[in-house]
């Protein structure tokens, strides 16, 4: 009697592959550096001061110090470690606030300028530093030294409301374009803010030519509705890129022949075109960005707090600054195209 091949064993794969390596008592060795290193100091700072300093004053005053280090080594926010947070946050800090288009450098002020006039006036800028160093008008993204990108907007599925065979139909899908790659792909989901205003206009606009005036009445209280729900709430949408990188050689970022950049730039295109015909048996539609659509899509990164009609880009040579005053008609922030 023979029995049919049950086929192969499936294999189950732990969601957290991300995980960084435990090295003592389910601790990385980041937190294990962290908390070594404080104990170390308190203890330290207890032999100094044993024989001036009572056991429960030093640790009264000890407490707080090493609460503060399991706090930092163990908690997280938003899927990032409270250690990472503050080192972003001093380097943020520590950060120049004016920022210009000059590779060659910033020039001191000149030697006739009053000195009590130059440090009223602020420190000097600094170079702006972008990885993305043209935009051409097909979407491909110049990363200088690091070869060219091309960027694309993929669309969504919903995944619950799919059947078992559907779903592991699509998980296939996707499983098939993944084994494909032969170089890195990144797909970012990223989060922006959504502007109503243009659709309340329309709503008002269009519903004195609605054919009866229950649409009429209809159409301006759904513009009404939305109108309200802009205000009191933060209405966000979701977007789906998907990024690759293909590189660039034949010399340095200035010495490259054009040649080099245009063949990879159409390495990077073939590459989303791929993507797109294997994405589509998984119900995706992929949209190469264009020049315009990729400036876009950086400068709402530069700028995620704000509506993209906030998000001003700023004209080649502009200083970019977080002062209002500073640049007029550009809000809170600007990109350099």
């Amino acid at each position: 009697m023979s029995y049919p091949d049950p086929g192969p064993e499936p294999v189950r794969i732990p969601a957290d592959v991300d995980r960084e390596d435990r090295l003592l008592a389910d601790l990385t060795a980041r937190q294990v550096a962290i908390l070594a290193a404080t104990g170390v100091v308190l203890w330290l700072a207890f032999m100094a001061t044993r024989r001036l300093v009572p056991p429960a004053v030093f640790a009264g005053a000890a407490a707080p110090v090493a609460l503060a280090a399991v706090v930092v080594a163990l908690g997280k926010r938003d899927g990032l470690s409270l250690d990472r947070l503050l080192a972003a946050a001093l380097r943020q800090a520590r950060a120049p606030r004016r920022l210009v288009t000059a590779p060659e450098g910033i020039s001191p002020p000149p030697q006739w300028v009053d000195p009590a006039a130059a440090v009223q006036a602020g420190p000097l800028p600094a170079p702006l530093r972008l990885p993305a160093s043209a935009i051409s008008a097909a979407g491909a993204i110049d990363l200088g030294g690091d070869g060219v990108a091309a960027v694309a907007a993929t669309s969504t599925i919903n995944f619950a409301l799919r059947t078992p065979a559907e779903q592991q139909a699509l998980v296939s899908a996707f499983g098939r374009w993944l084994n494909s790659l032969q170089s890195g792909a990144q797909i970012l989901i990223r989060a922006h803010r959504i502007d109503l205003s243009g659709m309340v206009a329309g709503l008002q606009d269009s519903a004195g030519g609605l054919p009866h005036p229950a649409l009429e009445r209809a159409a301006l209280d759904h513009a009404a509705f939305l109108a309200g729900l802009a205000q009191e709430r933060d209405l966000l949408a979701r977007q789906v890129l998907l990024a690759v990188r293909e590189p660039a050689p034949g010399g340095g970022v200035h010495g490259r022949p054009p040649e080099a950049l245009a063949r990879a730039a159409d390495r990077a295109r073939r590459r989303i075109d791929d993507a797109a015909r294997a994405l589509a048996a998984a119900d995706l539609a992929v949209t190469v960005l264009d020049g315009p659509q990729a400036a876009a899509v950086l400068a709402a990164c530069c700028a995620p707090g704000l509506l993209p009609a906030d998000a001003g880009v700023a004209p080649p040579g502009q200083v970019i600054t977080a002062d209002k005053q500073a640049l007029p008609g550009h809000g809170d922030a600007a990109w350099a195209g």
